[in-house]
């Protein structure tokens, strides 16, 4: 029962966090690519963009984060048994684990980066959108774990 009322919503929202982030990190950085081509893209453009990314990329990237997110968390729950003292780095650190794992594999695997936000300087906020779902479901479950 502790799952379905405390880990389930939990983890919820720290994929909801990160998915969140990640699609808004994604959007801004194709924007500003074509900004620095002398795109002119107005400040309602950019929402627009960025909400219709958030809704595209909600299947397939959404998933995949999710995937992720459940492996790399199952892992720190495990290591944070034996480590209760850096409970909060771990999942911080796994949630960062988890997107580079799942980016480097799909840009090996397919030979491109399939996430274009992904690129550049854009890899490392995707990175920042995993650590922070990693350090809210360390928060957010951390009554939880201590019984």
């Amino acid at each position: 029962m502790h799952f379905l009322t405390r880990l389930l919503p939990s983890f919820l929202i720290s994929w909801l966090l990160s998915f969140t982030l990640a699609s808004l990190f994604h959007s801004q950085y194709v924007v500003n690519q074509l900004v620095s081509t002398g795109a002119k893209v107005s400040f309602g453009e950019r929402i627009g963009l960025t909400l219709d990314d958030w809704l595209g990329l909600l299947p397939a990237y959404g998933a995949i984060i999710a995937i992720g997110l459940v492996i790399a968390f199952l892992i720190a729950g495990w290591l944070s048994k034996r480590l209760s003292q850096h409970r909060t780095a771990l999942y911080t650190l796994a949630g960062l684990v988890a997107f580079t794992t799942f980016l480097l594999a799909m840009e090996i695997a397919l030979n491109i980066s399939v996430v274009a936000g992904a690129r550049g300087w854009g890899f490392y906020a995707q990175l920042l959108a995993g650590a922070a779902g990693g350090y809210a479901f360390a928060r957010l479950t951390q009554n939880h774990e201590k019984r």
